[in-house]
């Protein structure tokens, strides 16, 4: 099925990362950049095209006009131990990753969208990337006002990063987790909860957050099954 909307490919030479990063940009049929629009960022980005359908959910949504004109960004990784480094919250390159986000990312977006017209920046990503997504809010929510975070990994280095938080309740928050990811098989551990701790999260996140969503899933285990299953109710939630 072809697309409707329009998906350009930008490069960054990072001077944070020290290597080349691409941008995978997809426009609304209908965009222009003189009318009111959002922006995703996703990280784990060609995941969310590929197998969370994020370009067919897009034309869809915006054809039966349930979310407003959102223009979505897919950055990826080179691997899964490229991916840990960069997306874990003790990872080696994780504050690096976020200057990359905060800096050359915005700077980019704002050369090819100008951005005069801009209602707000969100970052979505599924576990690790998830749990990037928030934590980069955190460090700059003047930057990223929405996080939209599937199953995100939580641990106490995460927990410590939201209890410290100053402008936890300018972030709208859309947060999922499954009923089942009790025994989730990560790179590095096997039988990991996720469940609990996102409880723990979610507990915190009603007293103190913004704007909060929260959805556990009946049947949800760790898998881009159930990510893909609720992305349209996610984007409509937070670009409607």
């Amino acid at each position: 099925m072809s697309r409707k909307g329009k998906m350009i490919e930008e490069m960054i030479d990072s001077k944070y990362l020290n290597e080349q990063m691409k941008l995978l940009i997809y426009l609304p049929e209908a965009f222009s950049p003189m009318n009111e629009f959002h922006l995703c960022i996703m990280q784990d980005g060609d995941d969310y095209y590929q197998l969370g359908r994020v370009a067919t959910f897009s034309d869809r949504l915006h054809d039966d006009a349930d979310i407003e004109d959102t223009v979505f960004v897919g950055i990826h990784y080179k691997d899964k131990y490229d991916r840990r480094r960069k997306y874990h919250p003790s990872g080696e390159e994780q504050e690096a990753y976020i200057q990359f986000l905060a800096n050359e990312v915005i700077e980019k977006l704002d050369q090819v969208l100008p951005n005069q017209q801009l209602i707000s920046r969100a970052l979505m990503g599924d576990s690790l990337a998830g749990t990037l997504a928030l934590i980069t809010a955190i460090k700059y929510p003047n930057l990223f006002s929405k996080v939209i975070m599937q199953s995100p990994y939580v641990d106490e280095v995460v927990m410590s990063s939201v209890k410290q938080a100053t402008q936890l309740h300018t972030l709208d928050i859309y947060h999922t987790i499954g009923a089942l990811e009790t025994n989730v098989q990560t790179l590095v551990e096997s039988d990991v909860d996720f469940l609990t701790p996102n409880r723990k999260l979610k507990e915190f996140l009603e007293e103190n957050g913004g704007t909060y969503t929260y959805k556990e899933i009946p049947e949800g285990k760790h898998t881009w099954k159930y990510w893909q299953q609720d992305m349209p109710h996610a984007l409509r939630t937070m670009f409607e």
